[in-house]
C-alpha cells in the first residue's frame, strides 16, 4: 500500500515504503540580525558551545555560526546565518513555528526559567504537554524556542507498538481553561542560577514544529521521501482544535531521539511563513554518507521532487529541496564533522574558510564584525 493510499484511510501509523529513513535532524539553520548578540544568547545564555565560525559559503560577507554539543553531533545543531539587513521575518505555512530544545527533567527545566527571567527573557511556562513539560521564550530576533523535557514520552497514551495509531484528544487539564495558571507562575526554582548546572543541559533538537495548509500531502511527504513514521495524532493544546501531528524515526517500539517533526495543520490558509530575522531559514535531516545521500537524490527525483546537485560544506555535504508547503529541506551527511580544519578541543575559535575563499581572507575578514 503507497503512502498516499494510507494517508487517505486516516493517517494510520502503517510501514513506509521508502526503504531509505533518516535517523533525524542533522541541523537546523535560523536567521540572525547580529552575530555577536546571537553568540551571547546562544553561547552565553544558553551555554550553547560553538563548534564553528565561518561564513556563509553562498555570501562570504555575512558570518555562518554553529553550536552543538559533542563537536557538533548530527541532531544538535542550531546554524546561523547573520543577515544585518533582514526584514523581521514571521511564522506561517511552509515555515517553522518554534524549535525545541531538550532538557533532562524538570528540576532542570524550572532552572532553566528562571536563569531566563533573571535575564530579562519572557517566559512561558512550564506547561505540561502529557509527552513533556515545556517553557516558551523567544531569540532576541524573535525565533520562538521551547525547551522541553525529555519524558515521559510519546507512550503515555498509546502502547508503544502502536504510536499513531488512533487520534488523541487531551486531557481538560492540558487545554488553556483547564491549567492552574497561578501554579504555573509559581513554579521556578527559588535561587538565582549565574552557572548553568549538568541537570541543565541542553541536549540538542528534541522536535521541531511547523505550519501546514497541506497536512495529508505533507504527511504522504514525510513517509515517502525521508522514511519517518507518524507517532500521534492529536490537537494543539493551546486551542484544542487545531490537529497536531507528530512524525520521527520509529521502529515500532521506540522514538529515536532527535527525530520529531511535527505540524499544526491550518487548512486552506494562506498565511505563509515570511523569511528573514528570527525565522528558519531550512531544516536539514541526516544521511550517513555521500553513497547513502546520492541514493536519496536518486528517490526524490523519481518522486518528481526537484533537488539540487550536491553541494560541499565542508564539514557534510548537502543536497536541498522543497516539501509540498514550501518548505526549505536539506539532507546533509554526517561527515567529514567539524574537525576537518581546527581540533576538536579549539572548534569555534578562529574564523575557518574552505580552501576556495582563503585567497580572500582578509577582505572578508574586514568585512566581519569581531566576535
Amino acid at each position: 500500500m503507497s503512502a498516499r493510499a494510507r494517508f487517505s484511510h486516516g493517517l494510520t501509523a502503517l510501514p513506509v515504503t521508502s526503504p531509505l529513513i533518516t535517523p533525524g535532524f542533522h541541523h537546523i539553520t535560523m536567521v540572525s540580525k547580529d552575530a555577536v548578540r546571537t553568540l551571547a544568547f546562544y553561547g552565553g545564555l544558553l551555554g550553547l558551545p560553538m563548534v564553528k565560525k565561518t561564513v556563509n559559503f553562498d555570501d562570504p560577507g555575512s558570518y555562518h555560526l554553529y553550536f552543538g554539543n559533542e563537536g557538533g553531533a548530527p541532531g544538535t545543531i542550531l546554524t546561523f546565518f547573520e543577515w544585518p539587513d533582514s526584514h523581521k521575518g514571521h511564522w506561517g505555512v511552509g515555515g517553522v513555528h518554534h524549535l525545541a530544545l531538550g532538557v533532562g527533567d524538570l528540576p532542570g527545566l524550572l532552572k532553566w526559567k528562571r536563569r531566563l527571567i533573571d535575564a530579562g527573557v519572557g517566559v512561558s511556562g512550564p506547561i505540561d504537554r502529557g509527552y513533556f513539560t515545556s517553557l516558551y521564550f523567544q531569540d532576541p530576533d524573535g525565533q520562538v524556542l521551547e525547551i522541553t523535557t525529555t519524558g515521559p514520552g510519546y507512550a503515555v497514551d498509546e502502547a508503544p507498538e502502536a504510536l499513531g495509531a488512533r487520534m488523541i484528544v487531551p486531557p481538560a487539564q492540558r487545554l488553556p481553561g483547564g491549567r492552574d495558571q497561578t501554579a504555573i507562575a509559581d513554579s521556578v526554582h527559588a535561587a538565582p542560577v549565574p552557572d548553568i548546572t549538568d541537570d541543565m543541559r541542553l541536549e540538542g533538537i528534541h522536535h521541531i514544529t511547523g505550519i501546514t495548509n497541506v497536512m495529508e500531502r505533507m504527511g504522504d511527504f514525510i513517509e515517502e521521501a525521508l522514511g519517518l513514521r507518524l507517532v500521534k495524532k492529536t490537537l494543539n493544546q493551546d486551542d484544542g482544535k487545531t490537529r497536531h501531528f507528530f512524525w520521527a524515526n520509529y521502529d515500532g517500539h521506540a522514538v529515536a531521539p532527535h527525530s520529531a517533526w511535527t505540524l499544526f495543520d491550518w487548512p486552506k490558509s494562506d498565511y505563509l511563513a515570511r523569511p528573514g530575522a528570527g525565522q528558519t531559514h531550512h531544516i536539514a535531516f541526516r544521511a550517513k554518507d555521500r553513497g547513502q545521500q546520492e541514493a536519496w537524490q536518486e528517490h526524490l527525483r523519481a518522486m518528481g521532487v526537484e533537488v539540487t546537485e550536491v553541494l560541499d560544506r565542508n564539514y557534510f555535504e548537502s543536497i536541498y529541496f522543497r516539501a509540498p508547503d514550501g518548505m526549505l529541506l536539506e539532507i546533509a551527511t554526517d561527515g567529514p564533522g567539524f574537525s576537518v580544519d581546527e581540533p576538536l578541543a579549539q572548534l569555534g575559535r578562529g574564523l575557518q574558510l574552505p580552501d576556495w575563499l582563503e585567497p580572500r581572507r582578509d577582505d572578508i575578514e574586514r568585512s566581519l564584525t569581531p566576535l
